[in-house]
């Protein structure tokens, strides 16, 4: 059995409101993960997990067309639960359903990625593992053909990550580690993000990302637990 971790870019893939609006928006307002999920039949269930601003959240699934059904447990200010029910596109289920195959088994939680793409992880046979990224990156059903998929890591001795580090994909990994060398993260700041890039070899912009994203899991992680 292989343990992965997947990154989808769904492309123009005919997605709910609810998430464009939340992984396109121009200043981040919401980070939202899939805690739980029932598509086996229509309409899907979801729960989500979301922090940031739960009232603007709101104010989108009011206007998603797309959702039959909510109702968000409050856990603070900028925190709570959410239920969700209602019907996706047909490409949106097969992406999705891709991943259901055979030996597979997707493992919550799936993050929502500000830049639009999404995150989870998958156990299964190594066959069905490969099996379900080819599909997902060519045209197959109603998979749109502009897919993209990226293995952020594979292995391990869990099914969940062993460790905060464990989280993150090996270039966020180089990223981080390389920041910490050059003084990135000294007091005062001893490199830049530039720095980081031409110690990756990579364009800054790539290398900032990177960075970024390797804070976000790691400080969501470490507050989760």
């Amino acid at each position: 059995m292989k343990r992965v971790q997947v990154t989808i870019d769904p492309g123009d893939s005919d997605l709910p409101l609810t998430y464009d609006a939340v992984t396109g928006a121009d200043e981040e307002f919401a980070r939202v993960a899939v805690v739980n999920w029932n598509v086996t039949e229509s309409p899907a269930t979801f729960l989500l997990r979301v922090r940031g601003d739960t009232s603007r959240f709101e104010s989108v699934l009011e206007r998603d067309d797309a959702i039959s059904e909510y109702e968000l447990l409050s856990l603070s200010a900028e925190k709570c639960y959410c239920f969700v029910r209602g019907t996706g596109s047909a490409s949106a289920r097969a992406l999705w359903e891709n991943f259901k195959r055979g030996s597979l088994m997707t493992i919550p939680p799936a993050e929502w990625n500000p830049d639009g793409t999404y995150t989870f992880t998958v156990v299964g046979s190594d066959g069905d593992v490969q099996t379900a990224v080819t599909n997902a990156q060519s045209t197959v059903a109603d998979i749109p053909d502009d897919i993209t998929v990226e293995i952020d890591s594979v292995g391990g001795t869990r099914v969940a990550p062993d460790t905060v580090v464990d989280r993150l994909s090996e270039r966020q990994r180089e990223a981080v580690e390389s920041a910490i060398e050059l003084g990135y993260y000294d007091t005062p700041r001893e490199a830049t993000s530039e720095d980081v890039a031409r110690e990756l070899g990579c364009a800054t912009s790539t290398a900032a990302e990177h960075l970024r994203k390797a804070e976000a899991a790691v400080l969501t992680a470490l507050f989760e637990e």
